[in-house]
């Protein structure tokens, strides 16, 4: 199974791939999208959707998994990544890919065991199960690849609890 993991965002969206075959995970692709910051906010997310086409078009992925926005404290900025989700959603539904979504707490609790791991924890973690030497930055790539993993841990349980 290959999956794309988005963590969506006006100024930084994180796009990472991961391959997994039986019990082994393979970073297959990791990315983070990056429009110009100045940028008014309906020219960010129509060059985060071109990009974003552009890269499920060349990874053709099985499922596109994408963290929903947390809302806690700053609606402004839960707003602005709930468009980015679109956008992502959008590019994915034109290619006829399936997609997921998973609260922050899910995907920490998928990678680390602890729904409120800190992003140092999510990239460390993300990297020992993807069998790399360097944590990944910026954070971005790391907490994309998480949502991959969470989506195809949630999978397997499924297919496990099917039996």
């Amino acid at each position: 199974m290959l999956v794309v993991g988005v963590d969506p965002g006006t100024i930084n969206m994180g796009v990472g791939a991961v391959l997994s075959d039986d019990d082994l995970l393979t970073l297959a692709y990791s990315e983070v999208l990056s429009p110009p910051k100045s940028a008014p906010l309906s020219d960010r997310l129509g060059w985060l959707h071109e990009r974003m086409s552009r890269a499920l078009e060349d990874i053709r992925p099985s499922v596109v998994a994408i963290e929903q926005p947390f809302v806690a404290r700053n609606v402004k900025a839960a707003l602005a990544v709930g468009q980015a989700q679109a956008v992502a959603m959008i590019a994915a539904a034109r290619l006829g890919i399936p997609v997921a979504g998973y609260s922050p707490s899910e995907v920490k609790k998928a990678v680390t065991d602890y729904g409120g791991s800190s992003k140092e924890q999510v990239q460390q973690m993300v990297s020992v199960l993807l069998g790399m030497d360097e944590i990944l930055e910026p954070p971005d790539r790391a907490d994309a690849l998480a949502v991959a993993i969470c989506h195809i841990n949630r999978s397997r349980a499924l297919e496990i609890a099917e039996l």
